[in-house]
């Protein structure tokens, strides 16, 4: 039985979790760790304290990987190995879909303004494209509170004012780089129709099944942790229809 952990600090994780399940059979720990959230406010120094802490703690599970499914951790410090993954933006993908070769890079706040992802743009992306760094940390926090899924005028209201630049300019492509960001597809194609939203939990899963295709699991079970309130994280998952029991679980 192949067994993996992943974790962010929130309800990230769940549009990897749920590419994966799609992907692949196995046994999945998941970490939430709001005490955490958001990581997109956190310094490099900060962050490094909170992943070598995760990480310990989920190595408890003998896991046989470690998904670290934010972007934002991945983009400003070097996690990834033979046993972990990372999350980065796709940009390989989006560069062969853009047609006006203006990319968007919808981020955390700590994201957008670290060195990582500067230095990951130069390494993956030639000067003939012109690539946007945008915050999205407003739209992260509707999917953590839950207002996606309670407050549609509200969201579409923030995701008006705060992709304002995507009016301005012919972007074409954005890459969503947080994994919260996948709950808003739904919103973003409403409002922006003529624009293409990448998704990389996809990317991610296919890489993880590359390495455990011989050694599945029979079926998918998921076992979820929270670091803060269980019956709020209960309540949150319950809405988008997760039933499974969440148990406390912190450093």
């Amino acid at each position: 039985m192949v067994r993996i952990a992943v974790f962010d600090s929130g309800l990230g994780s769940l549009s990897i979790i749920q590419e994966m399940q799609k992907t692949f059979k196995s046994e999945i720990i998941y970490f939430a760790d709001q005490q955490s959230y958001p990581y997109g406010k956190k310094s490099q120094a900060q962050l490094k304290r909170i992943m070598r802490k995760s990480i310990n703690l989920l190595e408890e599970f003998f896991p046989d990987f470690i998904v670290v499914a934010s972007n934002t951790p991945s983009l400003m410090l070097e996690l990834g190995t033979k046993k972990i993954f990372d999350v980065k933006p796709p940009l390989k993908e989006a560069k062969k879909i853009t047609k006006s070769k203006q990319i968007g890079i919808l981020a955390t706040e700590s994201a957008t303004k670290s060195k990582g992802l500067s230095k990951y743009i130069q390494k993956n992306c030639p000067k003939s494209f012109k690539i946007f760094k945008i915050n999205g940390t407003k739209l992260v926090d509707l999917v953590e509170s839950g207002k996606f899924l309670t407050e549609k005028k509200y969201c579409k209201k923030i995701i008006k004012k705060e992709l304002e630049i995507l009016n301005e300019n012919q972007i074409d492509v954005i890459t969503l780089s947080s994994t919260h960001l996948p709950f808003l597809k739904k919103y973003l194609l409403k409002e922006f129709p003529n624009i293409q939203f990448i998704d990389p939990g996809n990317i991610v899963a296919q890489k993880i099944y590359s390495k455990i295709k011989n050694k599945q699991s029979k079926k998918n079970s998921l076992k979820i942790f929270t670091s803060k309130d269980t019956k709020n994280f209960q309540s949150k998952l319950l809405r988008i229809g997760i039933k499974n029991k969440v148990n406390f679980l912190s450093f």
